[in-house]
């Protein structure tokens, strides 16, 4: 690190857990983010802001006004752009030493599995099980750990697939495809601006640990937000041994 990058994150190297080691980590990184809205613009504001290296993020949508309520990476002079160019532009104002891939598309087949194999952590960000699924099938494949995040109306949760570890679960685990699970989309049944803001925030979080080495993740756990109570709730959870996507993994 030069003068500059040990100034800016200082106040990561003074904390004992992190250091100058977990710092350069942390530079060292390729973060994906799949999914540019409301979860993903806090996540990758932190990320970005924490010093990771590389990030890319991935998003066929544009900016729209109905986002701005909540999707905070974005303003109204975006509306009409692609979201990962508004992304790129805000990411880069917030920290220029961050270098920012912006993948205007919907990831999947191939494209899917080239970005999840070159990243180091994944961050599912999209609101659609479809692609949820095949995030998880590309991080079960490659053994690159996710971080699965989900908001709707006031309620929210947040889980860690740590699939380094043979015993971790996947996100097929706790919701098999195919299962007749309702869709719910922010368009129809509304959400609550913080909630996606605590959700992403989490992300963030437990992505920079899994990177940085320090901590308990979430790996084995899912973690639920009640906005309304403003109540946490902690729930086990363990790999299904007849899993269609990572029990022969």
């Amino acid at each position: 690190m030069d003068d500059e990058q040990l100034l800016r994150y200082s106040r990561h190297i003074l904390l004992p857990e992190i250091g100058v080691e977990g710092q350069q980590a942390l530079l060292d990184a390729r973060v994906l983010i799949v999914g540019a809205g409301g979860l993903g613009s806090p996540a990758a504001l932190y990320v970005a802001a924490a010093g990771v290296g590389t990030i890319a993020i991935a998003d066929d949508d544009t900016v729209d006004l109905t986002n701005l309520q909540r999707q905070i990476m974005h303003t109204a002079e975006m509306v009409g752009a692609p979201k990962v160019e508004s992304a790129r532009l805000a990411l880069g104002r917030l920290n220029p030493l961050t270098r920012v891939e912006g993948l205007q598309q919907r990831l999947e087949g191939a494209a899917l599995e080239e970005q999840v194999s070159r990243a180091d952590v994944v961050l599912d960000c999209c609101d659609n099980f479809a692609t949820r699924h095949a995030v998880n099938r590309a991080c079960v494949k490659y053994r690159k750990p996710l971080v699965s995040g989900a908001a709707i109306r006031f309620d929210g949760q947040v889980s860690v697939f740590d699939l380094r570890k043979p015993g971790s679960a996947c996100y097929h685990c706790l919701f098999p495809e195919g299962e007749d699970l309702e869709e719910v989309r922010c368009a129809v049944m509304g959400v609550f601006a913080p909630i996606v803001g605590m959700i992403g925030t989490t992300q963030a979080a437990e992505a920079l640990k899994l990177i940085i080495g320090c901590g308990t993740s979430l790996d084995g756990r899912l973690l639920l937000l009640d906005g309304l109570g403003m109540e946490w709730r902690s729930i086990s959870l363990g790999k299904d041994p007849g899993c269609a996507v990572c029990a022969a993994a």
